[in-house]
């Protein structure tokens, strides 16, 4: 069971303003909530291998391919400040 303290240190470090109806209301739900998954306590479990997920995952990234770059001048084409070679922005802790 989960105590009326405890939901409200959850709160807090939630940065929820609970009334203290809504503290009781979750209380009890919560408390409710555990009480049902502690039913999966009595699951036999000792021939089960555990898992990283529910479901086997494969990579369905594709292979990497050197391909061309984009042009320097057609990458910079349409930036509102730039110089030679680079993007120009306002610096945001100051002066570098």
């Amino acid at each position: 069971m989960i105590s009326l303290a405890e939901i409200e240190k959850v709160a807090v470090l939630a940065r929820l303003l609970l009334t203290p109806a809504e503290s009781q209301q979750m209380t009890e739900q919560l408390g409710k909530i555990l009480e049902y998954m502690s039913l999966l306590n009595e699951v036999n479990t000792e021939n089960v291998e555990p898992l990283a997920h529910a479901v086997e995952l494969t990579n369905v990234f594709r292979e990497d391919r050197v391909t061309p770059s984009l042009d320097r001048e057609m990458a910079l084409a349409n930036a509102p400040h730039r110089d030679e070679e680079c993007y120009r922005v306002p610096a945001v802790l100051g002066e570098v």
